[in-house]
C-alpha cells in the first residue's frame, strides 16, 4: 500500500523534486539525533532545527517541561517540512525513550571532565542534548548522561549560543561519520515513510489527494 501511495503522490511532483527527495534521503541519518531541553528563546530551537536539516540529521527532540513553543517558520527556513520533530513533556521520559532506541546520552557541557569535540567517538549512536540558554542542562540530564562533550574555546567567553554550538558539533560529527565505515543510512522502510511525508508536505491539498487514492 505504501509503495502504491508513493507512486500516486509522485504523479503530483515534478521529476526534479522526486529525484531530489531520493538524493537527500540517501544522505539522511538517524545515527545521531539532537535534543533541546526547555530552550525558551524560540529562534534558538528554530535555528537548531535548521542545522539538523542542513547536516542531514533527521530527528529533533524537544523537551518542554517548562516552555512550550512552536517552531518559528521564518528562522527554520522550511526545515520543519523535512525534519521529524518529536515533542516530550518530560526530560526523564525523553532520556528513557532514546536509551531504549539505542542512543547514548551526550550532554554538551563545559564540564571539566567533558571530552573535547575532536576526540568524540562517532561510531556510537548518539543523542546530543543542549540546555537552557542561561543555565545549561538540567541535573537530570547531567546525571543520566553517558558522556560529556565540549567545544574547544580559546577566548575569554566560556559559552556559545545554543544554535551555534549545535551547528559546530553537527558539522564535525556528521563529517567524521560519513568518512567512517559505519552504516549510518536510513533503512529502505524509513526512506519510504519519509518520502511519503515529504511529498504530502509539498503537494497542495495533499489530504484530499490521499483520501482520493484510498477511496479508488
Amino acid at each position: 500500500m505504501q509503495q502504491e501511495l508513493l507512486a500516486y503522490l509522485r504523479g503530483y511532483l515534478t521529476e526534479r523534486r522526486a529525484h531530489l527527495f531520493q538524493e537527500i534521503l540517501a544522505k539522511r541519518t538517524r545515527h545521531f539525533t539532537v535534543v533541546t531541553e526547555d530552550v525558551y528563546q524560540l529562534h534558538n530551537t528554530s535555528a537548531v532545527m535548521r542545522s539538523c536539516e542542513v547536516f542531514g540529521v533527521q530527528d529533533l527532540h524537544i523537551i518542554e517541561e517548562l516552555n512550550q513553543k512552536s517552531i518559528d517558520k521564518e528562522i527554520a527556513m522550511g526545515a520543519q517540512k523535512w525534519v521529524s520533530l518529536q515533542r516530550h513533556d518530560s526530560t526523564k521520559a525523553c532520556i528513557h525513550t532514546l536509551k531504549k532506541e539505542g542512543y547514548q546520552i551526550v550532554a554538551t557541557s563545559p564540564h571539566e571532565h567533558s571530552h573535547l569535540l575532536h576526540d568524540f567517538d562517532v561510531t556510537k549512536k548518539s543523542a546530543f542534548f543542549f540546555g537552557k540558554e542561561s543555565y545549561g542542562l538540567s541535573d537530570a540530564v547531567l546525571r543520566e548522561a553517558d558522556t560529556y562533550l565540549k567545544i574547544p574555546m580559546y577566548g575569554f567567553t566560556e559559552s556559545l549560543n545554543i544554535s551555534v554550538s549545535a551547528a559546530i558539533i553537527l558539522q564535525y560529527v556528521v563529517t567524521k561519520l560519513k568518512q567512517s565505515t559505519i552504516d549510518w543510512r536510513l533503512s529502505e522502510a524509513e526512506k519510504l515513510e519519509l518520502e511519503i511525508e515529504w511529498s504530502k508536505n509539498t503537494i497542495k491539498a495533499s489530504d484530499e489527494i490521499v483520501a482520493r487514492f484510498l477511496n479508488d
